[in-house]
């Protein structure tokens, strides 16, 4: 058992947790049981972006302020204000408030919360750029105080995903922002139970039953987050035909990511309901890595793009074209910011000539491209197969090195040499919302380290963005996104191999099931 393993399951016993888990008789318990789309390995939702890591932060832990379905930033923990100069934002927590183990949230808790998250997060980083203060005002209020305008304040703080910023007790919130929390402490609607959790296999939830939920109807990640049931069990396992078996047989209750090509299995069974849960779908991505060669080198990151197709990616990923979609727009189809530029070559099938004449021009020499192949999550485990034959048709030499996700989430943090244990190439997914404004889009982050893993250095992508930032209207919005657009695709970010809809699949039994991003277990009941 490592050490943090250790701290983390002593802090949470010493909450209480097990104590509240134990009281509660076996036979009286209302449980769902879910399989989600990964295990669960890595806990901070600061360190990392993945989106099992952020699911489980959701259950545990709770946000000053939230997104409604209609993109609107609304009071969660707080009810906030903003000054008329635009400068000043006045946070005031609501009654009720309390931690996992009882104490008080307090102001001195959000301010250690925001002032870790911004280290990491890019509209965080931006919110701190412009930071002139940020100090408690009374026992329940306090002021985040700016430089300058930045409109985009309120919506970063409220984005649900990539980081979305997760309020915790300061003595957790004090934790170096480069530094994973050893603690699963949060006042959310659920409790981590640290006894029951086996790290890549299981994790269990029990309702909070101190939890006061916020006013105001439940929709996405705002309103009343209301528990029905006493447990929730995320259990994992990596074969879909295990899990869809397990779900007709009612072994489970909720299986996150259906394979479409198993969707007529269930078609016109009874206890089986399945649906697409997000209708603006996820998008994937394939991101390298600029500190080492070969794709330090901007041409060989052009070739690298110019070799892969969309079309192929997402036949290989979805099968049925009725769940993806060729999509040019970085920000994604169907969204505000739907722009094309540069995006020919994905989207009309690749060209692997093409790319092989810039791998001559560029003068690559056959460094080998260490491609991290995840082996047991479902929607990503056939694009690092379809880009590794693509990339080798196109010139590149290919070292592709399977293992499950979380140690790829792990990995993916080190900046070591590809041949010591660090990485040239991955790829990952992500929900919509979280690509669709290019202050949300993390990947567009061109800070060097302090940016995401891939770690551009992008002085003019920064200088985009600060232009983005300081638009006065959605037209002249529109007008730097359509330029962010075209220097991403030219300086290859990251490459955005197209769009899809992943359907979930549950037992008739749940009820209260909407349509979000991502799962929520607040508001489901389960009929026994």
């Amino acid at each position: 058992m490592t050490s943090i393993w250790r701290n983390l399951r002593s802090g949470l016993i010493g909450a209480g947790a097990l104590t509240l888990a134990a009281a509660m008789p076996a036979s009286a318990e209302k449980t769902i049981t879910a399989v989600m789309h990964s295990g669960l390995r890595v806990m901070d939702p600061v360190i990392t972006t993945a989106h099992i890591t952020r699911d489980n932060a959701f259950m545990i832990f709770d946000t000053l302020v939230a997104l409604d379905a209609d993109f609107n930033v609304q009071p969660q923990m707080a009810s906030f204000e903003v000054s008329e100069d635009g400068l000043s934002y006045t946070f005031t927590l609501r009654d009720g408030l309390k931690w996992h183990d009882g104490g008080e949230v307090t102001p001195a808790d959000c301010i250690a919360s925001i002032k870790r998250w911004m280290v990491r997060d890019g509209g965080g980083q931006m919110i701190n750029d412009r930071l002139e203060s940020l100090e408690a005002t009374g026992d329940k209020s306090f002021v985040l105080k700016l430089k300058e305008p930045f409109p985009y304040t309120l919506e970063a703080m409220a984005k649900p995903s990539g980081l979305a910023l997760f309020m915790m007790p300061e003595r957790i919130a004090s934790t170096p922002a480069d530094t994973a929390i050893t603690e699963m402490i949060g006042s959310g609607p659920f409790k981590f139970v640290a006894d029951e959790f086996q790290p890549g296999v299981k994790v269990v939830y029990v309702k909070n039953e101190e939890y006061v939920p916020a006013s105001g109807p439940r929709s996405w990640f705002s309103g009343a987050k209301e528990v029905l049931v006493d447990r929730v069990e995320w259990v994992t396992m990596p074969d879909a035909q295990t899990s869809l078996n397990a779900l007709i047989n009612d072994e489970i209750d909720f299986m996150e990511a259906m394979p479409v090509d198993l969707l007529p299995l269930i078609d016109g069974m009874e206890n089986v309901e399945s649906k697409v849960l997000s209708p603006l779908g996820g998008v994937t991505i394939g991101r390298m890595n600029f500190l080492h060669p070969p794709f330090d080198n901007k041409k060989i990151r052009q070739a690298a793009l110019m070799a892969l197709s969309q079309q192929d990616v997402l036949t290989a990923m979805m099968g049925n074209p009725d769940y993806f979609k060729v999509c040019g727009a970085i920000f994604g189809c169907d969204t505000p910011f739907e722009f094309t530029d540069g995006s020919d070559t994905l989207t009309s099938g690749g060209d692997p000539e093409g790319a092989k004449k810039l791998l001559e021009e560029a003068g690559y020499d056959g460094t080998p491209v260490v491609l991290m192949q995840p082996t047991d999550v479902g929607s990503l485990t056939a694009q690092p197969i379809v880009a590794a034959q693509a990339l080798r048709a196109a010139g590149f030499e290919v070292d592709m090195q399977p293992m499950d996700w979380q140690t790829l989430v792990t990995r993916r943090a080190s900046q070591a040499k590809p041949s010591e244990g660090g990485w040239n190439m991955f790829f990952t997914n992500w929900i919509v919302p979280e690509v669709s404004n290019p202050l949300a889009n993390i990947m567009l982050n061109g800070r060097g380290d302090k940016a995401w893993f891939g770690w551009p250095s992008d002085p003019d992508m920064e200088a985009l963005l600060a232009e983005f930032a300081a638009a006065p209207d959605m037209d002249s919005q529109k007008a730097v996104a359509e330029k962010l657009q075209a220097h991403a695709m030219d300086n290859v970010s990251y490459i955005h191999l197209g769009q899809y809809f992943n359907p979930s699949a549950w037992s008739t039994k749940l009820s209260g099931i909407e349509p979000a991003p991502f799962p929520v277990f607040w508001g489901i009941d389960k009929a026994e």
